[in-house]
């Protein structure tokens, strides 16, 4: 018998400016789960505001433009529930404003370069412990 959560598509967004960044964890992600990426935090907004619903939120800290720190923040306001689901992705020292939005905030932290295995892992557990996206 198969655990039905267990056995659910999740629904992944992927936010990340570098393309070949985002087309690893796209194929990497893809046979497991509803996998939606976008190089912008701008366009990941949109996509909220569309409806959208993600079991899990894989988010680069630093893009130009808008920042993860800005789309956490922004996400506050538009899908509260939806802000513990972002994994903050990063391959770089933290400035100390950085540093101190981390240590205010309970987010998972996911270091570059990846590692395939615990990417997988971490994006089904979120999955299994989402319940809102489900029955949609």
């Amino acid at each position: 018998m198969v655990d039905s959560d267990a056995a659910r598509r999740g629904r992944v967004l992927l936010i990340d400016d570098e393309a070949f960044i985002v087309a690893a964890l796209r194929r990497l992600l893809r046979t497991e789960h509803d996998v939606m990426a976008v190089m912008s935090v701008p366009d990941a907004l949109s996509l909220v505001e569309a409806g959208h619903c993600f079991d899990v939120i894989l988010c680069d800290v630093r893009m130009p433009g808008m920042s993860g720190i800005d789309f956490y923040e922004k996400l506050r306001t538009l899908a509260p529930e939806m802000t513990s689901r972002i994994v903050f992705c990063t391959g770089a020292t933290f400035a100390s404003d950085t540093r101190r939005f981390f240590e205010r905030i309970s987010n998972e932290l996911l270091e570059k370069p990846f590692d395939p295995g615990a990417v997988r892992s971490l994006v089904r557990r979120f999955v299994v412990e989402s319940a809102t996206c489900s029955s949609l």
